[in-house]
């Protein structure tokens, strides 16, 4: 079977309380407190999925040499990316783009559309990310 690439967006977190000895309950708040995320669990949804070479394509449509394709390319180095508040503007204009050429496939439209409505909605909420990754 073929690689697949996955771009998960936070869904929800909670706070992992279960069986915690009230000391660590105290660090954990604490750590909370000061904007730290000990003890919070991830919970990730799928937004995207392609295969490995149209996740290839697809990224190599984004302006050669820009911080946008960099970013996206990491995958192949380090098989994951962390797609933060700080990413949306560059790599929203990087797929917005993209997204204007006339001959993009049915399929590159599809993934270009649904990774900027994913941009937009870390726009709207901050704390939410991405995470690009095989599994």
């Amino acid at each position: 079977m073929e690689e697949q690439v996955y771009i998960y967006a936070l869904n929800r977190r909670f706070v992992d309380e279960q069986d915690m000895p009230e000391e660590a309950q105290q660090v954990m708040y604490y750590s909370l407190a000061i904007g730290h995320h000990l003890g919070v669990v991830d919970c990730l949804k799928v937004r995207l999925q392609c295969s490995l070479d149209e996740y290839r394509d697809w990224i190599g449509l984004l302006p050669k040499e820009s911080i946008a394709a960099h970013k996206m390319s990491r995958y192949f180095t380090f098989g994951e990316i962390a797609i933060y508040q700080e990413h949306v503007d560059t790599l929203a204009r990087a797929f917005s783009e993209v997204g204007r050429r006339p001959n993009l496939s049915e399929r590159q439209r599809a993934l270009t559309d649904t990774m900027m409505g994913a941009l937009a909605d870390i726009r709207r909420e901050p704390n939410m990310y991405l995470m690009v990754r095989s599994r």
